[in-house]
């Protein structure tokens, strides 16, 4: 395959926006009128895991509300310095089912590949708050990355994940890519991402051009919890993307206080069949220590998907799942 490389010259405006997102807590506070009472606390949870919040996704923040559900999402809290039995810093076994740096091989066929470490915002909730990316990402370590999935005919999938793959500029997102075409045994590429939820304008024509005309079949999972995320501004990148050769799926986190309800997992499925993205996974929360106050329980996590059920078609209800370490794949839970 013959790399293509991206001519944009100027500097994109969704990098702009990253490089002009908050990342001091006291602006969150004073841009959004919030109670002052909760301010100590939120500065010193952010020095656990690092604040960050694009200015897009700050304006569809109810001002003065400190339960927004979009808020609730990016807030340090006093929560996150509780240690809670059975939550832990490697909650999911990515440490165990590292085979080259950057590179999880977990489950049969397919290959989960970290080529950053940085997102577009910081979600509170995040299961690899403690990730030691420092010891596993790098573009020099592709390499290894690529001869790994080389030699093993067995791998038809390859995960782009991290951090979010789409924080890379288009050069360096397609040197990936071009990698990776000429594997015989590769069917898929598969995104996850949050830039498209996140900072729309990251999804331009160069690179759904790119992907449209990818050898291996692309599958874009974004991650939106709260139909809140979703805005008229979206309606332009995901049209870029919607075509046969990319599947648009979403993937959200069942979190206490922002999507743990029927009416607004319906709204949210709803509003994603809108634009063209099939619901696909309601994860249960990861334990990650420091997240415990998102958890959400079984019972009432089951009751929910049921809720659904009685009120969607089928094909709009998100199946519940967990990932449990060591598991051969993902747990289908209701």
């Amino acid at each position: 395959m013959i790399p293509r490389i991206a001519t944009t010259c100027q500097t994109p405006s969704w990098q702009k926006q990253l490089a002009e997102a908050i990342t001091d807590v006291k602006q969150l506070f004073s841009k959004l009128h919030l109670p002052t009472d909760y301010l100590d606390a939120a500065i010193e949870s952010s020095r656990l895991f690092p604040f960050k919040l694009p200015q897009s996704y700050l304006a569809r923040i109810e001002k003065g509300n400190i339960n927004d559900p979009l808020l609730r999402q990016v807030l340090p809290l006093v929560d996150e310095q509780f240690e809670t039995a059975g939550y832990t810093t490697d909650p999911v076994g990515d440490s165990h089912a590292a085979v080259v740096p950057g590179l999880l091989h977990k489950y049969q066929g397919r290959v989960l590949l970290m080529p950053t470490s940085a997102c577009a915002l910081h979600c509170r909730y995040c299961f690899r708050r403690h990730f030691p990316y420092s010891d596993h990402i790098s573009s020099n370590n592709w390499r290894q990355a690529i001869d790994y999935i080389e030699k093993d005919s067995s791998v038809s999938e390859v995960i782009l994940s991290g951090g979010d793959p789409l924080s890379l500029n288009n050069n360096k997102l397609f040197r990936l890519l071009d990698l990776l075409a000429p594997i015989p045994h590769l069917k898929r590429i598969r995104f996850h991402t949050r830039l498209p939820i996140v900072l729309p304008d990251r999804i331009d024509s160069e690179l759904t051009d790119y992907l449209h005309s990818y050898r291996c079949k692309v599958v874009v999972v974004v991650h939106c919890n709260h139909p809140n995320e979703i805005t008229a501004e979206l309606a332009k990148p995901l049209n870029l993307l919607n075509n046969n050769n990319i599947t648009l799926l979403n993937q959200s986190v069942l979190l206490a206080g922002v999507n743990d309800n029927k009416d607004t997992l319906c709204e949210l499925s709803e509003r994603l069949f809108e634009n063209n993205i099939l619901p696909y996974y309601l994860h249960q929360l990861d334990k990650a220590q420091g997240t415990q106050h998102f958890a959400v329980s079984e019972a009432h996590a089951n009751r929910l998907v049921n809720q659904l059920r009685n009120s969607l078609p089928g094909y709009l209800v998100p199946r519940l799942v967990r990932e449990n370490a060591g598991e051969p794949a993902k747990q289908i839970l209701f």
